[in-house]
Protein backbone atom coordinates (compact mmCIF):
# COMPACT_ATOMS: atom_id res chain seq x y z
CA UNK A 1 0.00 0.00 0.00
CA UNK A 2 1.04 3.34 -1.23
CA UNK A 3 0.45 6.22 1.17
CA UNK A 4 0.41 9.62 -0.84
CA UNK A 5 2.27 12.55 1.05
CA UNK A 6 0.33 15.39 3.20
CA UNK A 7 -1.98 18.03 1.17
CA UNK A 8 -3.87 19.60 4.29
CA UNK A 9 -3.76 23.32 4.49
CA UNK A 10 -1.29 22.90 7.76
CA UNK A 11 1.36 20.70 6.03
CA UNK A 12 1.39 23.42 3.24
CA UNK A 13 1.66 26.13 5.76
CA UNK A 14 4.46 24.01 7.05
CA UNK A 15 6.44 24.01 3.90
CA UNK A 16 5.74 27.43 3.21
CA UNK A 17 7.00 28.36 6.81
CA UNK A 18 10.37 26.50 6.21
CA UNK A 19 11.32 29.15 3.00
CA UNK A 20 10.70 31.72 5.11
CA UNK A 21 12.50 30.23 8.08
CA UNK A 22 15.75 28.79 6.15
CA UNK A 23 16.91 32.01 4.89
CA UNK A 24 21.01 32.70 4.14
CA UNK A 25 22.46 36.10 5.34
CA UNK A 26 25.36 35.85 2.43
CA UNK A 27 25.63 32.76 -0.39
CA UNK A 28 28.97 32.41 -2.48
CA UNK A 29 30.82 30.01 -4.27
CA UNK A 30 32.40 28.98 -0.48
CA UNK A 31 28.86 28.66 1.18
CA UNK A 32 27.92 26.75 -1.49
CA UNK A 33 30.75 24.18 -1.08
CA UNK A 34 30.07 24.23 2.02
CA UNK A 35 26.65 23.27 2.12
CA UNK A 36 26.78 20.54 -0.17
CA UNK A 37 29.89 18.92 1.76
CA UNK A 38 27.48 19.26 4.56
CA UNK A 39 24.91 17.32 2.94
CA UNK A 40 27.83 14.53 1.48
CA UNK A 41 28.29 13.72 4.67
CA UNK A 42 24.80 13.40 5.85
CA UNK A 43 24.45 11.22 2.19
CA UNK A 44 27.84 8.91 3.23
CA UNK A 45 26.61 8.21 6.56
CA UNK A 46 23.53 7.38 5.73
CA UNK A 47 24.71 5.69 2.19
CA UNK A 48 22.13 6.85 0.35
CA UNK A 49 22.02 7.15 -2.62
CA UNK A 50 21.52 10.35 -3.94
CA UNK A 51 22.62 13.29 -6.27
CA UNK A 52 23.55 16.54 -4.99
CA UNK A 53 23.25 19.89 -6.77
CA UNK A 54 23.31 23.41 -5.57
CA UNK A 55 22.97 26.39 -8.49
CA UNK A 56 22.90 29.86 -7.58
CA UNK A 57 21.53 32.25 -10.46
CA UNK A 58 21.93 29.87 -13.32
CA UNK A 59 25.06 28.46 -12.37
CA UNK A 60 25.48 25.31 -10.98
CA UNK A 61 27.93 25.56 -7.93
CA UNK A 62 28.07 22.52 -6.63
CA UNK A 63 27.17 18.67 -8.04
CA UNK A 64 28.27 15.19 -7.06
CA UNK A 65 26.38 11.65 -7.70
CA UNK A 66 27.23 9.04 -4.43
CA UNK A 67 27.38 5.73 -4.47
CA UNK A 68 24.05 3.88 -5.98
CA UNK A 69 22.86 6.96 -7.81
CA UNK A 70 22.31 6.85 -11.42
CA UNK A 71 22.26 9.43 -14.42
CA UNK A 72 18.32 9.67 -13.91
CA UNK A 73 18.81 11.04 -10.90
CA UNK A 74 20.43 14.21 -12.42
CA UNK A 75 17.42 14.08 -14.97
CA UNK A 76 15.34 14.42 -12.03
CA UNK A 77 17.80 17.16 -10.77
CA UNK A 78 17.53 19.29 -13.51
CA UNK A 79 13.05 18.95 -13.20
CA UNK A 80 13.76 19.62 -9.81
CA UNK A 81 15.82 23.06 -10.21
CA UNK A 82 13.77 24.08 -13.36
CA UNK A 83 10.48 24.13 -10.85
CA UNK A 84 11.92 25.63 -8.16
CA UNK A 85 13.10 28.58 -10.39
CA UNK A 86 10.14 28.93 -12.21
CA UNK A 87 7.60 29.51 -8.91
CA UNK A 88 10.41 30.44 -6.31
CA UNK A 89 8.91 27.62 -3.73
CA UNK A 90 10.09 23.64 -3.15
CA UNK A 91 9.00 21.44 -5.66
CA UNK A 92 7.83 19.79 -2.93
CA UNK A 93 5.15 22.70 -2.40
CA UNK A 94 4.40 22.91 -5.83
CA UNK A 95 3.28 19.34 -6.12
CA UNK A 96 2.11 19.21 -2.72
CA UNK A 97 -0.11 21.91 -3.40
CA UNK A 98 -1.60 21.02 -6.95
CA UNK A 99 -2.27 17.95 -5.33
CA UNK A 100 -4.43 19.53 -2.50
CA UNK A 101 -6.36 21.41 -5.76
CA UNK A 102 -7.01 17.79 -7.31
CA UNK A 103 -4.59 19.18 -10.04
CA UNK A 104 -1.75 17.75 -12.38
CA UNK A 105 0.83 20.43 -12.17
CA UNK A 106 2.02 20.14 -15.42
CA UNK A 107 -1.50 20.36 -16.79
CA UNK A 108 -2.08 23.74 -14.73
CA UNK A 109 0.42 25.40 -15.54
CA UNK A 110 1.06 24.52 -19.17
CA UNK A 111 4.48 23.03 -18.67
CA UNK A 112 6.40 20.28 -20.47
CA UNK A 113 6.28 17.48 -17.79
CA UNK A 114 9.90 16.44 -19.34
CA UNK A 115 11.46 19.70 -17.82
CA UNK A 116 9.58 20.50 -14.91
CA UNK A 117 9.37 18.11 -11.87
CA UNK A 118 6.90 18.73 -8.74
CA UNK A 119 8.42 15.92 -6.54
CA UNK A 120 10.16 16.77 -3.16
CA UNK A 121 14.15 17.58 -3.18
CA UNK A 122 14.22 21.21 -4.87
CA UNK A 123 14.22 23.83 -2.49
CA UNK A 124 15.01 27.51 -3.01
CA UNK A 125 18.24 29.70 -1.99
CA UNK A 126 16.81 32.54 -0.16
CA UNK A 127 19.13 35.44 0.38
CA UNK A 128 18.18 38.10 2.91
CA UNK A 129 17.51 41.55 1.61
CA UNK A 130 17.47 40.02 -2.10
CA UNK A 131 15.40 37.15 -2.30
CA UNK A 132 15.02 33.93 -4.44
CA UNK A 133 18.91 33.32 -5.73
CA UNK A 134 19.32 29.54 -6.01
CA UNK A 135 18.20 26.24 -5.57
CA UNK A 136 19.71 23.18 -3.25
CA UNK A 137 18.49 19.67 -4.66
CA UNK A 138 18.19 16.40 -4.29
CA UNK A 139 17.68 13.22 -6.22
CA UNK A 140 17.45 9.51 -5.29
CA UNK A 141 15.16 8.86 -2.19
CA UNK A 142 11.29 8.87 -2.38
CA UNK A 143 10.13 12.73 -2.55
CA UNK A 144 9.34 12.76 0.77
CA UNK A 145 12.71 11.87 2.16
CA UNK A 146 14.73 13.98 -0.52
CA UNK A 147 12.65 16.93 0.65
CA UNK A 148 13.45 16.03 4.45
CA UNK A 149 16.88 15.70 3.78
CA UNK A 150 17.19 19.36 1.96
CA UNK A 151 15.10 20.81 5.29
CA UNK A 152 17.60 18.56 7.83
CA UNK A 153 20.93 19.86 6.09
CA UNK A 154 19.41 23.56 5.57
CA UNK A 155 18.27 23.85 9.26
CA UNK A 156 21.81 22.68 10.41
CA UNK A 157 23.69 24.84 8.01
CA UNK A 158 22.01 27.86 8.92
CA UNK A 159 22.17 27.18 12.77
CA UNK A 160 25.77 27.01 12.30
CA UNK A 161 26.21 30.04 10.44
CA UNK A 162 24.40 32.28 13.71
Amino acid sequence: MTVEPDTSPEFLAELLELEQRLVFKQFDNETAIALGLLLVDMARERKLPVVIDITRVGQQLFHVAMPGSSADNDEWIKRKVATVMRFGHSSYYMGRSCAAKGVVFTERYYLDPMRYAPQGGGFPIILAGTGHVGTVTISGLPQAEDHALVVEALTKFLADQR
